[in-house]
């Protein structure tokens, strides 16, 4: 037989799993949006700029939480450019533009931003 016995409460822990689940309200989100839709552009393969121009992010609820989606408008007979860009394709006459991770390298600033803001608020005493 095992016998468990729990002295204490689980405050500290109970609050810090409230904070983290407010952590982002919508409005903060859109900071991040904007940043990620920034960072996309500059970073997206210019020809006509159309594409690098055609990014932009919706902030999305579900029942697991909030979620920044980053989307690009720009299609070609229904096939996303960016996704062309990304990773690569072939022309009818044979030849083939190989794909230029630009997505990842772009959004990685936003990402670690977003990771070190919330450790920041997550864990700021003050706000207990």
């Amino acid at each position: 037989m095992i016998e468990v016995t729990v002295k204490g409460d689980f405050k500290k822990t109970n609050s810090f799993l409230e904070r983290a689940a407010n952590l982002f309200k919508v409005g903060i989100l859109d900071k991040y949006g904007r940043r990620g839709v920034d960072a996309l552009k500059a970073a997206t393969p210019v020809g006509t700029g159309k594409t690098a121009n055609s990014w932009y992010y919706k902030v999305v609820r579900n029942r697991r939480g909030v979620a920044i989606q980053w989307l690009n408008s720009s299609e070609n007979e229904g096939i996303p450019i960016v996704i062309l860009l990304q990773y690569g394709h072939g022309f009818q006459n044979g030849g083939y533009y190989e794909g230029l991770d630009f997505i990842n390298p772009a959004m990685r600033p936003v990402f670690e931003e977003i990771a070190e803001d919330a450790w920041r608020e997550l864990t700021d005493e003050s706000k207990h």
